[in-house]
C-alpha cells in the first residue's frame, strides 16, 4: 500500500532532508517550468534547469525525485544543477502530480518500451530539449534517489536508445516492484526478498524492449547497508542484473574505497567500466549524500572537457 510505503518514509525522508539542507542551491540561473513538452500520458511536470553558460551540444541530466517530493525540491536540495553550472550541461527536473508523488515504477505499462506511463512522458522531455535546447541525443542520463533510483533502472531498461548511463540512490532492479493489481507498492520486493539469478534479472530487462540489440547503458548503484525503506539486498541483485544485461562477469575487476566507509566494485567491458556499485557502510535511507553527486558527474564523464 502506498500509505504504508509512506509511513515508513518518514524518517528517512527527515534524515534525506536534513542533508539537502547542507547542499547550495545554484544560484545563476533559475529552474524553468516547461509545459506541452510532448506525450504525457501520466501527466507528469516538467523542470528545466539550463546553465547561463552551457557547451555547444550541451549533455541532459535527468535527475528524478523520491517519494513525497518533486522536481523544485530535487533541484534546491542536490548539487546537480551547481555542477551543471561548472561542466556546461543541462538538467532535466521530472515531477510528479499523483497524490503518493511516486514515480510508477511498477505497472506493466511502465515497464515496457514505449508503453506508457512515466517512462513516456519523460523521454517527451528528453526529446523536448534536444529539439529546443540543441542538447546531443547521444549524451542523456539519468539519476534519481528511492522511488526516483527505481525510475533510473526503469528508464535503463525501457530505453536503452535514449539513455547513456544512470545513477541509483538506493533503488531496486528493473522489474522488482512490478505489480498487476493497481498498486504502487510491492513489500516482497521492498524488504529484499525477490532473489532472481542474474539469467532471470536480465532477462527481465531485455523482455522490456524486444528485439534491441545495440548497445546497452552504463549503470553506477549506490546503496546503504541499514537501509530499511527498500533494504540492501536490493544492491546485490541489481549488480547482478546489470552485469548480465552487459553481458559481463558478477566478479568485479576492481574494489577498493573512496571513502572509509565506501566500498566501491567495479566491473568493466573492454576496459570502460560498465557496472559500479558502491556500498555505504552504517548509512540508511537518505542518499544522496554531500559529496556523491560529483561521483555521478564523473562517472558519466560530465566532468571532462
Amino acid at each position: 500500500m502506498v500509505r504504508r510505503f509512506l509511513t515508513a518514509l518518514l524518517t528517512a525522508i527527515s534524515l534525506f532532508a536534513a542533508a539537502l539542507l547542507t547542499a547550495s542551491p545554484a544560484s545563476a540561473a533559475s529552474l524553468t517550468q516547461v509545459t506541452n513538452f510532448g506525450t504525457n500520458p501520466s501527466n507528469l511536470q516538467m523542470y528545466l534547469y539550463v546553465p547561463n553558460t552551457v557547451k555547444p551540444k550541451p549533455a541532459i541530466l535527468v535527475a528524478v525525485h523520491y517519494c513525497t517530493g518533486s522536481g523544485p525540491a530535487f533541484y534546491s536540495g542536490t548539487e546537480f544543477a551547481r555542477l551543471a553550472d561548472r561542466y556546461g550541461f543541462v538538467v532535466i527536473y521530472p515531477s510528479v502530480t499523483r497524490a503518493s508523488k511516486c514515480f510508477d515504477v511498477s505497472s506493466p505499462q511502465a515497464l515496457k518500451h514505449n508503453g506508457g506511463s512515466d517512462p513516456v512522458g519523460i523521454v517527451s522531455m528528453v526529446r523536448y530539449v534536444v529539439q529546443h535546447n540543441n542538447a546531443d541525443a547521444g549524451r542523456v542520463y539519468v539519476t534519481g534517489a528511492s522511488s526516483g533510483a527505481m525510475m533510473t533502472n526503469v528508464l535503463l531498461g525501457d530505453y536503452p536508445d535514449v539513455f547513456k548511463a544512470g545513477a541509483a540512490f538506493s533503488g531496486v532492479p528493473f522489474g522488482c516492484f512490478a505489480t498487476t493489481n493497481g498498486s504502487e507498492w510491492n513489500s516482497q520486493c521492498a524488504n529484499g526478498q525477490i532473489i532472481k539469478t542474474p539469467q532471470q534479472w536480465g532477462d527481465l530487462v531485455r523482455a522490456a524492449y524486444p528485439g534491441y540489440s545495440g548497445p546497452r547503458p552504463r549503470m553506477q548503484l549506490w546503496h546503504g547497508t541499514t537501509d530499511a525503506t527498500l533494504r540492501y539486498p536490493n544492491f546485490g541483485e541489481a549488480i547482478k542484473q546489470w552485469t548480465n544485461v552487459a553481458g559481463i562477469s558478477q566478479s568485479p575487476t576492481t574494489t577498493d574505497r573512496p571513502q572509509s566507509n565506501w566500498t566501491r566494485t567495479r566491473y568493466n567491458l573492454g576496459g570502460t567500466v560498465q557496472v559500479e556499485g558502491i556500498s555505504i557502510q552504517g548509512v540508511g535511507h537518505a542518499l544522496p549524500q554531500g559529496g556523491m553527486a560529483q561521483y555521478v558527474i564523473d562517472f558519466f564523464g560530465l566532468s571532462r572537457a
